[in-house]
Formats: structure tokens, sequence, C-alpha cells
């Protein structure tokens, strides 16, 4: 029989161990205006991808690679963890130019946009390998960092041609950013007719429900009522992310930064009246909703997104797989509409020019691998893999390549076998972050079918049938590194090698 999800022991071990268990495209001359605008607009990015291609295959090459991640997946700690390992390269054998001794140097620069914000590295190494190490803040803005590579090519061409330098960019953005982009194709009333569908069933939102339920889009509009029905609904998006819930979006309530109090952050899904004047409710909330996608979402896309080369996507599966089947499906429905935000498919001059950029690689990664013994690891790569299926098909459809991995950023636990009513029990022991003290937990057996997870998430299940799924948060350990060693992790290298090992 096997054992329940999530059986926590002390360390050291005591005797008894307990278990915790208007058509766009109509013929007017404003319509016709829009779409000349569109086409020049997209025919300018085009001619500026094209450019830089040029200026890539001719000086020195560029890699675009965007980090974002669903909440609490990890982002920060996987940039720190990423670059301190290439820059320090002892721990990356699955990076081929690495383990070839072809990557002479690695070394930081400052970023090439002057209006970003520098990721900020230095301090985010400082609180990971500390005297007291502690998880550095999330992700609260766009930032940015690169890393220069002098790499020997490899082939007998190289010893002609000598080292070359390639230069990596990181582009480090919240997740909930990168969802507010399936927005764009959404109208003020299908996204409130989606969102107030998708909010019925959940108890974080049964405050605000009540409220937009009552409430008649049809009357003038009140400007306390509107600013009361929008901070209900962040409060509901708060309480959403808190629960472990993915669709939290538009993004930029939860990260207002200085938009906050402005009008673009001033609505919420409303159900929709028979008729509404042009100064009712709904008219102003429909206004306010697109002003936040031509305001907010569509500089966000034209700025950043749509000039990445590469992309990984963060996923905290464990956390979803531990809150219940309700949230696993969200997660998973939610990364099939993340696909929808890219443009993939190869990067070749043509295809720059005429379509501008596309991102060529998806990392969908599942972290905290640290959490489970690395017998389950196969099975946490099999989900992900399952989850992320439809999206690998239409990328790997439009010439791009998709994959989906287990790994850890940071490694936080060691492993141990523990032998319990006869029992030998697999399990990973670390620092407590609740209380500091050392535990270890026996996380169970996670299924080798993914079905038997995915299944009962589709159909709606509220719990899980033959098991519970529970984990505990670790703190990171303290470290002590050898020169030439970055910080313990788990398939770091393999990631990075997806992602660049063919520009290396």
């Amino acid at each position: 029989m096997p054992h329940p999800f999530g059986v926590l022991f002390p360390y050291p071990w005591p005797a008894r161990m307990p278990i915790l268990g208007p058509h766009p495209h109509g013929g007017s001359s404003k319509g016709r205006s829009v779409v000349l605008g569109k086409l020049t607009d997209g025919l300018n990015r085009g001619v500026e991808g094209a450019l830089a291609s040029v200026s890539e295959a001719y000086l020195e090459p560029v890699i675009r690679l965007g980090v974002t991640g669903l909440s609490r997946a990890g982002k920060t700690v996987f940039i720190t963890g990423l670059v301190a390992n290439l820059l320090d390269r002892g721990r990356m054998p699955q990076l081929r130019a690495a383990a070839e001794g072809r990557i002479e140097t690695v070394f930081l620069q400052p970023q090439p946009d002057v209006t970003l914000p520098r990721f900020d590295y230095e301090g985010h190494l400082a609180a990971l390998t500390g005297d007291d190490p502690r998880w550095p803040a999330s992700t609260r803005a766009v930032s940015e960092l690169r890393l220069s590579f002098r790499v020997q090519q490899a082939g007998w061409l190289g010893g002609f041609r000598g080292p070359r330098t390639l230069h990596l960019d990181v582009i480090d953005y919240p997740g909930e950013w990168l969802l507010d982009l399936a927005l764009l194709d959404k109208s003020y009333a299908d996204w409130s007719e989606d969102t107030l569908a998708r909010l019925d069933k959940r108890p974080e939102a049964k405050e605000f429900m009540a409220v937009a339920r009552a409430e008649d889009g049809s009357l003038p509009l009140d400007e306390m009522r509107a600013q009361a029905l929008a901070a209900r609904f962040t409060a509901y998006l708060a309480a959403a992310r808190a629960a472990g819930w993915s669709d939290c979006t538009p993004g930029r309530f939860l990260l207002p930064g200085d938009l906050a109090g402005s009008p673009v952050l001033t609505f919420a899904p409303l159900p929709r009246p028979s008729e509404a004047s042009r100064t009712s409710l709904w008219q102003e909330m429909e206004r306010r909703y697109e002003g936040y996608k031509s305001k907010v979402v569509k500089p966000f896309f034209r700025n950043h997104f749509s000039r990445i080369d590469r992309q990984v996507v963060l996923v905290d599966a464990l956390g979803a797989i531990h809150s219940g089947p309700q949230a696993l499906e969200d997660l998973r429905r939610t990364m099939a509409e993340i696909l929808t935000a890219f443009r993939p498919g190869s990067n070749g001059f043509l295809s720059k020019l005429l379509l501008g950029k596309r991102v060529e690689k998806i990392l969908f990664a599942a972290t905290k691998a640290d959490h489970l013994h690395h017998t389950q690891h196969g099975a946490l790569t099999g989900i992900m893999q399952a989850m992320t299926r439809e999206a690998r098909d239409r990328a790997a459809f439009a010439g791009a390549e998709v994959a989906a991995m287990s790994l850890s950023s940071l490694r936080a636990t060691v492993e141990e076998t523990v032998g319990r009513n006869g029992d030998a029990l697999d399990c990973v022991r670390g620092r407590l972050l609740s209380t500091g003290k050392q535990a270890a937990m026996y996380p169970g057996e996670l299924p080798s079918d993914p079905a038997r997870l995915l299944s009962p998430a589709r159909e709606g299940a509220e719990r899980w049938l033959d098991s519970e799924f529970s984990l505990m948060s670790f703190a990171p350990s303290r470290l002590n590194l050898r020169p030439g060693e970055g910080p313990p992790h788990i398939r770091l290298d393999r990631a990075a090698e997806f992602l660049i090992g063919d520009r290396l």
C-alpha cells in the first residue's frame, strides 16, 4: 500500500514519527487607418529585427532570454543560480561547451537597455549564500542582466577562426504580466463573462461575487462605487494567488507600481446589462479595461516581450498538486493559454524581416525538485510533459522547440533513506522555513502515470481520492563552496544546454 504524500520527520529521528498529512476590418476610413497602422507597426518591427540579425551575424551575437513564472515559482532564485553557475561552471557537466572546455571566460557587463533596472544579482546571491541564508524578494518589475561569453567554436574550423563573443541578455519579468497578453484578444464583455464564470466556484471570490452580481452596470457612473468594486476585485486576486490559483489577472492589480490608483487599475468584471448609456458604469469599466490593454499591456509586449528569443516559464507544480485537483487543472489551463501569448517559430533572416522576432525555444520547468527524492524526479517531469503536451505540439508545428523538465535552482535539501515499520523510505532533509530546525520529509510517491492526477483534475474533483499530497517549505542551507563552483542545483546545466547550448 503506497504511503500518503507528506510524512514529516523531526531531526534527529524520534521513536514515533508523525504523519502530516465595430469590426477592425470594416470599410470606414477609421478602420482602414487602424489596419494600416498595425501593418506599418509590424513592418517597422520586422525591419528592426532584420537589422538586428544582420548586426549580430557580423558583429557579436545576442540571445535574449526571458525568464518568467507563475506565483511562487522562484524566478529570482532561478536567475541567480543560473548566472552564478555560468560564471563558475564546476557544477555544469551537462552544458556541453563547458564540459568540453570551450568556454574561456564568462563575465557580467552593463545591460544594453539603460532604461531598465539591473537585476540585483550580487544582492540576491548574498542573500542565498550568506551566514544566515534566506530566499530573496520576489520579482515586482522588469529587470535585465547581461552575461558575455568568450567561446572557442567547436569543430575543425574553430581552431582557425579563434574564440568569439556571445552575449546573453536575461530579462526578468513577473508571470502575471505574461498572462495579461491573453487579454489583447478579449473584449471587456468576454473577459467579464469568462472571469465571473470562473470565480463563481471559488471561495476566495465569495465577497466580490456577491457585490458584482448585485451591481447594475446600466446605472450612471459613481466613482466611489467603481473604486470599491476594483478594491474588492484586487483583494480577491491577492487571496487567489495566496491560495495557489494561477490565473491571477490583470497582473498589474497585484503589482501596481506607479500606476496605483489610476483609472487603468480601477475596473472590475461585471454582468453585462441589456443596455448601457455612454455615461454608465459598464461603459466606463469597458473604457478603463481597453485603456489597460493599450497603455499597459501593449507597451510591455512591444518594448520587452516581442524581442525575446528564448523563454523559460517556471512552474510550482508541486504546490498546485498540494493545493488539490482544481488548482492543478487551473495550472494546466493557464500554461496552455501562456503559449498563445508567444509567437513560436525559428528566427531565420527572412522570418525576422517578414514576421518579426519569434520565440525559438520555450522551456517549461517544474521548480523545487529538491523537495522530492531523486527517484521521484522522473514522475514530476512526466507530469510537466503531460501538462504542456498541447502547448508543445502547437509550438513544434510552428517550428519552435519546447521542452519540459524538473529542476531546482538552488538545492536546499539532502537525501536520506529512513526505516519505518519495516519499510525503507526515501526522504529529503533540510532546514524548515518556519522554525529554522532540521526536519526530514517523506514526500510519498507521485504516480508514474500523469493521468492519475490530470484526469480527476479535468473532471473537477475536489480532492485526491487515494492520497493526500503535502509539502514543507525549506529555507536555503548554509553553503561551503569551493573555488570554481556555483551553488548546488538540480539540472540547471541541462536547462542551460537546452536554452543556449546550440549558440555556444
